[in-house]
Parts: structure tokens; sequence; C-alpha cells
């Protein structure tokens, strides 16, 4: 409750359902976000600012994707989302270009090899912040191999965060949109 006394809203991530319960009882006007694994308490800021495309390689990506976006609709940032158009069916990626390009930022967040970010930061001229997870399919290591991907890549326009990082490449994301 202080923290909250002092701040206007707070975010709270990787929140289970049972913590979710416990803070509904003392915060009625909490809002979860079950497939973000997000909680506020507070009121979302007014809609502004340009927007955001979240873009996942896989299916198995779309948690880590759900934070980002949902982080940035809470900062008040429009999201576009472009789900399951990875690099083993690139050809889902040619569909979605010109909308992606005229978002003002974009979250790429990919596993296995992680060289989804690399293409479409190669692609567009839109920044483009790339966060390898560790979840999906392949000898990944825990997220290490996509993130030494991404932070090896030569496509201009490209950062990267953490790996799992939805939150703060999310709120990188709603900040470039400002």
């Amino acid at each position: 409750r202080e923290l909250f006394s002092h701040q206007k809203r707070v975010i709270l991530t990787r929140a289970d359902p049972k913590l979710v319960r416990s803070l509904k009882r003392k915060f009625p006007t909490l809002h979860y976000f079950p497939k973000a694994r997000l909680v506020l308490i507070g009121r979302r800021m007014r809609r502004s600012g340009g927007v955001v495309g979240v873009i996942t390689g896989g299916s198995s990506d779309l948690p880590i994707a759900e934070e980002a976006a949902v982080t940035c609709e809470i900062m008040g940032r429009g999201v576009k989302r472009f789900y399951d158009v990875g690099v083993a069916g690139i050809h889902r990626l040619t569909g979605i270009i010109e909308e992606i390009a005229n978002c003002q930022a974009l979250v790429v967040v990919a596993g296995m090899e992680g060289a989804l970010p690399s293409i479409i930061a190669g692609i567009v001229d839109v920044p483009v912040i790339g966060i390898p997870t560790s979840l999906g399919y392949g000898a990944h290591l825990g997220g290490i191999a996509p993130l030494l991907t991404m932070l090896n890549s030569c496509a201009p326009g490209l950062a990267v965060v953490n790996i799992d990082n939805g939150f703060g490449g999310g709120y990188i994301a709603a900040l470039i949109a400002r």
C-alpha cells in the first residue's frame, strides 16, 4: 500500500493467480492481464503518441510478447500485434511489412536462433527492440543462443534487451513511440 500511495500506477510483472487473488482484496481496482502475467494497480495512461508493433517468431513467444504489448498499452500507446511470423515461415512476414513500417517502434520477440529481429531491422527504418526468449524449441540454451544472435546483428536500428524481458522491451518501445 505504501508504494501505491506515492505512485499513480504500479505495474507488477510475472504475477501468478495466487498473488493476484491476494492483492485483489487490498486493491479492488487492480487489473490483471493473465496472458501478459501483469498486474496494474491504478489507471492506464491516456492514449497518446504513436503505435508500437509487437511481433513474434512463433506461438511460444506469446507470453513475453503480451508482456511487452500490455506494457505499451498501460503507457498509453497503441499496439498492433503480429504473431507467429518467424523465419520458418518467412513468407508470412511479406504481407505485413508495410503495416509494421508505419509503426513508430517495433518489439520483436524470438527464440530458437533469434534471427527475426535482424531480418526486420534490415527491412524497415523503424527502431526495433529485440527480445530473446528462453521458451520454444531446439537447443537455444535457455535463450542464450537468440540473445547472442541479436547482439551480433549488423542490422542498423536494432537494440536488444535481456532474455524474456517483455516489460523492458515494451517500456523502451513506448518511450520511443511517445
